[in-house]
């Protein structure tokens, strides 16, 4: 059956992981990226309509679920409810911003607007302790240049325009990498390597 990239909302797995994300389980983000990107991005491009402006908003979403995992309270509503009502402000805030831009500045935001979009990820909830150990190999194998953008977006709460400056890139080079491994990572959750094929069998 072709995964949507939708996940229902499901209390008792919403509030494991939440128990995860608070002990810093770095599985546990990738899993919730995964599983609810397409329905940030989707609610992103609806408000914002600017494809890269939805990437920027859905990066800081799962930048601020992981930073500040305790904002999340599983016994008011479902992860799902609360990270759409948390894209839909981040939104609101991205077109708020670019007006203000676009008053007081004239940078060519062009090409942050042309970026194409990953495909969806899985829509498990809860990955087994296999997929668990697949993930942090897959962490370790990204190239040094990503696992930076990843360690300063999401482990240490900076934006990817925060991670540019502290690295001395540019803002794209920087989205470019965030996206390419948080996209690498998700498929590694979406399609794991089979054991009996890499034994030959």
């Amino acid at each position: 059956m072709e995964s949507t990239g939708e996940v229902p909302s499901n209390p008792a797995a919403d509030e494991e992981l939440h128990r995860r994300l608070v002990y810093g389980d770095e599985s546990a983000l990738a899993e919730v990226y995964a599983a609810y990107l397409p329905l940030v991005r989707r609610i992103a491009v609806r408000v914002t309509r600017t494809p890269g402006a939805a990437e920027d908003v859905a990066q800081e979403v799962f930048a601020q679920l992981w930073s500040r995992p305790y904002a999340y309270d599983p016994g008011r509503g479902t992860l799902r409810t609360w990270l759409s009502l948390l894209a839909h402000r981040r939104a609101v805030d991205w077109v708020r911003g670019e007006a203000r831009h676009r008053k007081h500045a004239h940078a060519d935001d062009d090409a942050l607007r042309t970026v194409p979009e990953p495909g969806p990820g899985p829509d498990e909830t809860v990955v087994d302790r296999e997929r668990s150990l697949l993930l942090h190999s897959a962490l370790a194998e990204l190239p040094e240049p990503q696992r930076e953008v990843v360690h300063l977006a999401y482990f240490a709460g900076r934006t990817y325009r925060q991670a540019a400056v502290e690295l001395g890139i540019p803002e794209g080079t920087a989205k470019s990498r965030l996206r390419t491994a948080l996209r690498s990572l998700a498929e590694t959750l979406a399609d794991p390597p089979d054991p009996a094929r890499a034994r030959g069998a």
